[in-house]
Parts: structure tokens; sequence; C-alpha cells
């Protein structure tokens, strides 16, 4: 185990570490953190708190994991953050433990975290998700799995990124993203579907596309025909049923509920109360 960390690594006792980790130049290494095989973690990185991290991640030089969240409701309690499996941290990626005892800030496998990205408390990102350089995860921010976050872009707290999105570059995402949907723009605004992640994603194969045929027309209902988006939901419900079109119907009526932030609009004008056109399912524009 000595001859895979370099002599300069401070590794508190209480970590612990399975016998293939690797472990760079002036890297810190907490009490409580516990990391699976195969694992390398870079140098001058700093791991604290009360941090597991799974197997065959890559943590590059200067990432910070399981610091204290940045919430001034923070006492100090007992919080966590989970890290999968096979995942990519690339320089000076941030994640902070959630806020609340025994809360989690969890991020699962699969993924991409480019230079730079911050990922706040109580944050999750389920799996295959991309996140370019320079991308800021407020609080309580969920992102599905396979989604693509553009860089240098800011997301508001509470916001959900949907399934297989893809959310261009410097937009400001201050609502909840649809699952499948191009987003971009500042502000935001839903533009087409996501046309080459659901290829990529391999769902033109299913059914002989047909799953992606029901998305498409999904689609024109929800930001081409001018319907309130409980209409347009109505509408929706008519269609020929897949795994797919359920999760976006789900996800729509989520983001609706009391509390939630509400839905990306599309790029048309607002077309009254209620509309998938509109800026916020209560009417405001906050």
């Amino acid at each position: 185990m000595q001859a895979l960390i370099h002599p300069t690594a401070v590794i508190a006792p209480g970590a612990q570490l399975h016998p293939s980790v690797r472990v760079g130049p002036y890297a810190v290494i907490g009490d409580r953190v516990r990391i699976g095989a195969g694992t390398t973690v870079g140098a001058h990185a700093v791991i604290e708190g009360w941090t597991e991290i799974g197997e065959r991640n890559q943590l590059f030089p200067g990432v910070a994991i399981g610091q204290e969240p940045q919430d001034l409701k923070y006492d100090g309690s007992v919080s966590l953050v989970r890290i999968g499996n096979d995942n990519r941290l690339r320089e000076y990626v941030t994640v902070n433990r959630a806020t609340r005892a025994d809360e989690v800030t969890a991020i699962g496998n699969g993924n991409l975290l480019m230079a730079y990205v911050h990922v706040a408390h109580n944050c999750t990102v389920e799996d295959g998700v991309i996140v370019a350089n320079g991308v800021a995860l407020a609080g309580h921010v969920h992102v599905e799995s396979r989604a693509t976050i553009g860089g240098v872009l800011g997301v508001h707290q509470f916001v959900r990124i949907g399934r297989l999105s893809m959310v261009g570059g410097m937009s400001r995402i201050d609502r909840d993203v649809p699952p499948f949907c191009l987003v971009e723009g500042n502000p935001a605004r839903v533009r087409s579907l996501n046309r080459v992640g659901l290829r990529r994603a391999g769902l033109e194969a299913i059914d002989q596309g047909q799953a992606v045929a029901t998305l498409k027309k999904a689609f024109r209902i929800l930001y081409r025909s001018g319907l309130t988006l409980d209409r347009a939901l109505d509408e929706l419900d008519l269609l020929p049923d897949s795994e797919p079109l359920q999760h976006l119907r789900l996800f729509l009526r989520r983001s609706l509920l009391p509390g939630r932030r509400g839905l990306i609009p599309g790029k048309r004008p607002m077309r009254g109360h209620g509309s998938i056109e509109g800026v916020h399912p209560h009417g405001d524009d906050h």
C-alpha cells in the first residue's frame, strides 16, 4: 500500500483506503473518509468530512471533497458526501457535504465533472452526466441521468435538470429543465428536442423509433401548439405510451407542485397564466 501513496501525502489514521488506491503528492485525506478499490487521488487533493468514495474514480489535482457546506444554516452536524464508481472529477472540482444531520450530497456512477465545477450541499447528480468547466450547481440541485451541462453557467437552488437534456453554455438556469430537451440562452429557453442525445442514448432503436416519434409529438404539443400547460398535459395522456413519455409527464407535473420553481419556458412569448410558454406556474418571474 505504501508504494501507492506518495510520501508527502497526509492520511489520517482513521481513513479507510482500499490497498489499490493511489494518492498523489501533498494530498490530504481526513479521518472519516472511505475510498474504494482502484480510485486515484491526485496531487494536492483534499478529502475530508464523512465522505464515501467508490471504485475506479479519478480525482484530479486540487479537488476538494467533503468540506462544510456554504450554508449559514449548517450547525456542524454529521452530514455526508457519497460518490459512486467510475467518475472523473477534474482539476479543482469542489463537492460540499449536506447541511443537516444525515443528509447527503450524492454523485452516482460514470459522471464527468470538468475543471472548476462546484457541487453544493444536498445536490444529487445521477449517472452518466457531463458537466463542463466552470459550472456552479447551487444547493439542492438534482441532475438526472445522462444530462449534459455546458460550461460557465450557474444553476439556481432547488432546480431539477431532466434526463438526457442538454443545457447550452453560459445559460441562466433558474427553473427546471425538461427531460430530453435542449435549453440555452439568457434568459434560458427550451429550443428543441435533444435529438443528438436521444440518438446517442439508443432511443431511436427502441420499438423502431416509436419512443422518439412520440417525444417529438409531445414536444410539438408542449411548445408549438399554444395550449396551456394543463391542456397540453391532457393531450400528452392521449399519446402512445412509452417509458420516456411517462418520465416526461411525471417530471412536468412535479415541476408544477407548490414549492417548486416551475419550468424553463419555450422560445415563444408568454401566452397567459398556466401556459408552458409562461415564466412560472404561479404567474411570477422570480
